[in-house]
Formats: C-alpha cells, structure tokens, sequence
C-alpha cells in the first residue's frame, strides 16, 4: 500500500490536488461537490481524482453515484503516517 500512496499522491502530477482530497476527507466525510467547493476545484477533477483514488483503495464511498460520500478506507487509515508523510512533501 506504501507504494501506491507514493504513486498516486506524489508520482503522477495530479498527485498535489489528491492529497488536498485525501487530508479533506480526514477532516469529515464529504461528497463530490462539497470537495470541489471547499478545495476551489472544477468539479470533473474532483470526480476524476476520486476515481483514481478509489481504484487504488484509497477513498471508498458510500451511497450512490451522484450523492455519494467519499472517505479513506481502512487500508489508507493503516498507513496514515506514509499518508502524512507524503501530504508534508508535496504541499
């Protein structure tokens, strides 16, 4: 899991706004939308960087597609110093 934290939060250049997501969602649980309005993101690139976080077992959601809230899974919370860690870097 170590690996793929590093790949998609700090190897891939979209990898800056996801950890903005990923310390979002540590903070509470939020849908699409309301991460785009608190991080001042378009909100196709919110969906886009939850997906990706999503097909790597990072964030999970629950509910539907159009409402769903998204938060980290138990694997991210696992390895949440490795979260922090890379989150220092790359901001």
């Amino acid at each position: 899991m170590e690996g793929v934290l590093w790949y998609v939060l700090a190897g891939t250049r979209g990898g800056t706004n996801r950890a903005r997501i990923l310390r979002a969602l540590d903070d509470r649980p939020r849908n699409a939308n309301q991460l785009a309005e608190d991080l001042d993101l378009d909100y196709k690139t919110v969906r886009h960087h939850l997906d990706v976080l999503m097909d790597n077992d990072v964030v999970r959601n629950s509910g539907d597609d159009y409402g769903a809230v998204y938060l980290p899974t138990e694997q991210a919370r696992d390895h949440w110093g490795t979260v922090e860690e890379i989150i220092t870097e790359v901001e």
